[in-house]
């Protein structure tokens, strides 16, 4: 576990390559596009090679994936929610991998929403829900969720409700996709 770095080049250089000593490095915060936001600056003076940058999902649009010295890193998003959930779709696997496992496939579920859920299009939505019932019987609706800093929203829930990016609209009663937690 290394210090948590400051808004401040040298220290985060520092930092990152005491990181690159292990097989991974996870960085968390620092990888939007704010003007502290320096984890991707390092990582390219660094020689850093990157295999993508951001991810067409929210919350965890800004997270960056690659190898620099012969290591990969992971830099995910600050915000608590979107750290769970760019872990989840994107670092677990790698460490499996990594571990000599053979990474679990995301599992996905579907039960019937509860209730009527809007959300904006363009980007495949992970939304904390709550999940009850089982087989045919099994329903899910939103947690309640404030956004991706909403921590207290997420210990009440027990899962991600999964919205297609071209979905504007799911009315209650329609099945979807449902990822646990």
């Amino acid at each position: 576990m290394l210090d948590i770095a400051p808004d401040e080049i040298q220290r985060l250089r520092s930092l990152v390559q005491q990181g690159l000593q292990h097989d991974l490095l996870l960085l968390t915060g620092g990888v939007s596009m704010g003007k502290y936001d320096l984890v991707e600056q390092v990582l390219a003076e660094l020689g850093a090679e990157f295999f993508f940058t951001g991810a067409q999902i929210q919350p965890g649009r800004p997270v960056v994936f690659g190898r620099v010295q012969g290591r990969y890193f992971f830099g995910l998003p600050g915000n608590p929610i979107s750290t769970m959930v760019t872990f989840e779709l994107f670092a677990r696997p790698m460490l499996e991998a990594l571990a000599g496992m053979t990474p679990r496939t995301l599992q996905f579920l579907h039960a019937r929403l509860k209730s009527d859920i809007k959300a904006k299009t363009g980007l495949t939505r992970f939304l904390p829900g709550t999940l009850s019932g089982e087989f045919e019987r099994a329903e899910v609706e939103l947690a309640g969720w404030r956004g991706s800093g909403d921590v207290a929203t997420m210990a009440r829930s027990n899962c991600y409700i999964v919205i297609p990016p071209e979905r504007e609209k799911i009315p209650a009663g329609e099945w979807v996709a449902v990822m646990m937690r």
